[in-house]
């Protein structure tokens, strides 16, 4: 134990500076580390001991970031759009009407559930982690071995792994030898031999071997807690809640410069302002977009059960309609590009062996049952090429499994009445079990060092007698190969405008070896993605351009690139299946975790893809096109059609000095014209070649123009109708005129935005056009059936609003349409 006095010996874990216990404690002789954590191998802590850590270090877990559900669900009554109908309900009980009232406040009761439902898809990222480390340990405490949960371990305990363990902390190995599965917080799929002095990291797996550690680390300090609060961390922009805020900020400027007007007229008329209530009611309930969260949750679904179909599950609904603005795509090496799984790369028979016989050797002294990668690779490589086919059965007499002690696996095999024994491993083992000398022994290794520095593995095959010395007959290089549809998804996507970016682990060499041969031929060490970061300061430079990739990349770097290309104004895509790309795939935009992703990765990401491959990305990418093409029609057709109903209201009243419309029939218009509308997400579209974007200025500008252009025309038709129809003299008549006249146009007007080209250039789906239909009919319907302030018409003048809102918006309008955008947005109708 270490005194005060020892000024040669390391201080205790208390006395260190806390950013440098972890550094210094790990690298660390056995000797200094037992020490500067106060414990003993032989006895372990005592309980009082476990008790005093635990008030230092707290519980071995990660602390769940929580806020009250009922706050929530309470921030959804609050935003723009959320005042918008609280305003109309305020001025609905002034006004007292009770019914505008009820409707109103039911609908923002609707958007704010379907607001806090879509939150909580996200909900099980941090359970998923909490699970993970919910494992029990066995550790030494006051000389006696126990089982106790993971989360009571404290640093310092003494702890046993075996095979088939999920290190439960970051724990540094004291005694035996170890074989650990880190794929899950590397993304690297080979085992890593671990010897007394080496650190097992939390959450990885023990596959082979057992032996005694110390828990250095714990919680949110370990490996796997730094990932756990990243993915808390992570939040990403979604662009679909800025362009909705924008949307409602627009409608309200709308709105309020006509009222501006309206009320300055009408102070120059002498009229009292409590005669303008019911005015900004009425122009509030044209503006307000009650049913575009209902529109874009619906096309999000639609577009997701589709997806569905394509095995791809989307698990946050505006995932997809990122997924149209993404211009470009993270990838992780492991898992993704390639299979996540070694291969025969090479065979390299020895003195008069040929390949056959080197594969021969190698798949009899592997063992299927035992599901070892290695193994698996020797005997899908003697299956491939038919080696047992041409050869007489050999009958396994006995079977040597991998030990880190030999690092070899064995067998002593009978054909035709005699025994001979096989085996396969390290090649130093190997060669040293054939009784090469050291100096063949380097010879041999100096063959192999190229191989080496491309990422392969190369293990050495021996044949001979059941006893004595056996004969190296070859070498034998193994990879982890890429996915067939790899290259071509790379190419289809890069044809789309999404460049793609490989992230990796693997040094600089075997991550170039991997990226050329999938069409990725630049890649660079993300070493020096963080040097040319920190030149750049606080400027916000896009550094990946041109780049294909980086190598050397830890998780926080994986996070970290995904964050500098958002702050380059990218709309980022993330594809991974480990724990190490949790973190990124919470933060990026379109987080994509595949078939065969972890359950963590599966619960940050947005999309998870349920079958093999990675093809179906391309379809997350067209469909979520499809989605942009309705959510955009939705908005030109609310802006057009606001400005048509709120311009048209304020001016007829300037003019008249008359309500043309009063607060429940526009009421009538909104639900009748926006939820028949809805039918969009269902309509065909054309989707684009090129990533999407939310700076739809052209196509606001076109809406605004379209807009003031059906003012005029309903201004002109009202001034026809006023001594035609009899509308002077008739209040009722004149809201029923007005009504139909608003229905009609909005209408047609929807027939001609739902296409960029001439309105016949293709074809409405049937859902969409039957919802047109049904909203034409059931408003025509609702002023023939005495509601309050709606008078019927005759069939020929209700004919005559519908033929006149029909040429004006498919002939005269759908003209307009189609050359303003391609002058402000060419591409539109390309």
């Amino acid at each position: 134990m270490l005194t005060a006095k020892n000024k040669s010996e390391p201080e205790p874990l208390r006395s260190m500076p806390a950013s440098a216990k972890a550094s210094e404690i790990a690298s660390a002789s056995l000797p200094d580390t037992l020490a500067a954590l106060r414990v003993s191998p032989e006895t372990g802590l005592t309980h009082g001991e476990v008790d005093t850590r635990r008030k230092e270090h707290g519980f071995n877990e990660v602390a769940e970031e929580k806020g009250h559900p009922v706050l929530k669900f309470l921030g959804k009554f609050w935003g723009l759009s959320a005042w918008m109908l609280e305003l109309i309900m305020l001025l609905s009980l002034v006004l007292r009407n009770y019914a505008d009232l009820a409707i109103v406040g039911a609908l923002l009761v609707v958007n704010a559930v379907l607001g806090y439902a879509q939150e909580r898809r996200a909900a099980g990222v941090m359970e998923t982690l909490r699970r993970r480390l919910q494992v029990s340990a066995r550790v030494l405490r006051d000389a006696s071995w126990q089982v106790v949960p993971a989360r009571e371990l404290v640093p310092g305990d003494i702890v046993r792994v075996r095979p088939g363990d999920i290190i439960p902390a970051d724990v540094k190995l004291l005694s035996g030898t170890s074989s650990v599965d880190q794929s899950a917080l590397t993304g690297e799929s080979k085992d890593v031999d671990k010897v007394p002095g080496e650190v097992l990291s939390s959450g990885s797996i023990v596959r082979r071997g057992e032996g005694n550690g110390v828990v250095l680390l714990t919680g949110a300090k370990t490996y796997f807690g730094r990932t756990t609060q990243l993915v808390q961390s992570a939040r990403p922009e979604l662009h679909i809640e800025a362009v909705i805020s924008k949307l409602v900020r627009w409608l309200f400027v709308i709105v309020g410069a006509l009222l501006s007007v309206v009320i300055v007229m009408s102070l120059i008329r002498g009229a009292p302002l409590l005669e303008m209530i019911p005015l900004m009611l009425v122009l509030l309930m044209s503006a307000v977009p009650v049913a575009l969260p209902v529109m874009f949750t619906v096309s999000m679904a639609i577009g997701s059960a589709e997806l569905a179909k394509r095995g791809v599950l989307v698990t946050r609904l505006s995932a997809s309609e990122d997924a149209a603005t993404m211009d470009v795509l993270c990838v992780d090496k492991t898992g993704t590009i390639t299979m996540n799984q070694l291969a025969v790369s090479g065979v390299i028979p020895l003195k008069h062996a040929t390949e056959a016989d080197v594969l021969f050797a190698g798949a009899l002294a592997s063992e299927e049952a035992n599901q070892d990668p290695i193994d698996l690779a020797f005997l899908a490589a003697a299956k491939e090429r038919h080696i047992f086919d041409n050869s007489p059965k050999a009958a396994t007499v006995s079977f040597t499994p991998f030990k880190a002690e030999n690092r070899r696996t064995e067998a002593v095999l009978e054909q035709d009445g005699r025994r001979f024994r096989v085996m396969k491993g390290a090649v130093q083992t190997v060669a040293q079990a054939c009784g090469l000398l050291p100096p063949a022994i380097e010879e041999l290794e100096a063959r192999l060092s190229e191989s080496a520095s491309k990422g392969y593995r190369t293990l050495a095959v021996a044949r001979g007698p059941e006893t004595g010395v056996v004969e190296l007959v070859g070498l034998v290089t193994l990879y982890d190969p890429p996915r067939p549809d790899a290259k071509s998804l790379i190419a289809a996507l890069r044809d789309l405008g999404v460049p793609v970016k490989m992230l990796t682990g693997d040094a600089l060499a075997v991550a170039r070896q991997i990226a050329q041969g999938v069409g990725l031929p630049n890649i660079r060490r993300v070493a020096d993605l963080k040097a040319a970061s920190a030149l750049a300061g606080n400027e916000t430079v896009d550094l990946l351009t041109g780049l294909d990739g980086f190598a050397e990349v830890f998780p926080e770097d994986k996070y970290i690139v995904v964050q500098h290309l958002q702050a380059a104004g990218h709309v980022t895509g993330m594809t991974g299946d480990g724990v190490n790309d949790a973190p990124a795939l919470r933060q990026a935009e379109v987080g994509i975790a595949v078939s065969t992703a972890t359950d963590v990765a599966k619960s940050a990401a947005s999309v998870v893809l349920t079958e093999p491959g990675l093809r179906n990305i391309v379809a997350l990418v067209e469909q979520g096109r499809t989605i942009y093409q309705h959510v955009l029609t939705w908005i030109i057709n609310k802006i057009s059609r606001t400005i048509l109903k709120s311009a048209f209201v304020a001016i007829a009243f300037i003019v008249t000095g008359q309500f043309v419309v009063s607060a429940f029939a526009m009421l009538l218009l909104v639900f009748v014209l926006d939820f028949a509308t809805i039918a969009l997400a269902t309509d065909r579209v054309r989707p684009s070649k090129k990533p999407e974007t939310w700076a739809i200025g052209g196509f606001v500008a076109v809406s605004i123009v379209l807009g003031v252009a059906m003012v005029a025309e309903t201004l002109f038709f009202l001034w026809i109708g006023w001594s035609r129809f009899g509308l002077a003299t008739d209040s009722n008549a004149l809201n029923t005129f007005s009504f139909l006249t608003l229905l009609s146009f909005s209408v047609f007007t929807s027939a001609s935005l739902r296409e960029r080209r001439r309105f016949w250039a293709t074809l409405p789906s049937k859902t969409f056009a039957a919802g047109l239909i049904a909203g034409a009919l059931t408003g025509t319907i609702l002023t023939r059936v005495g509601l309050p302030g709606l008078l019927p018409m005759s069939w020929s003048q209700t004919l005559a609003i519908f033929a006149y809102a029909m040429v004006s918006c498919l002939v005269v309008n759908d003209a307009v349409k189609v050359e303003m955008l391609k002058r402000l947005v060419p591409t539109a109708v390309a």
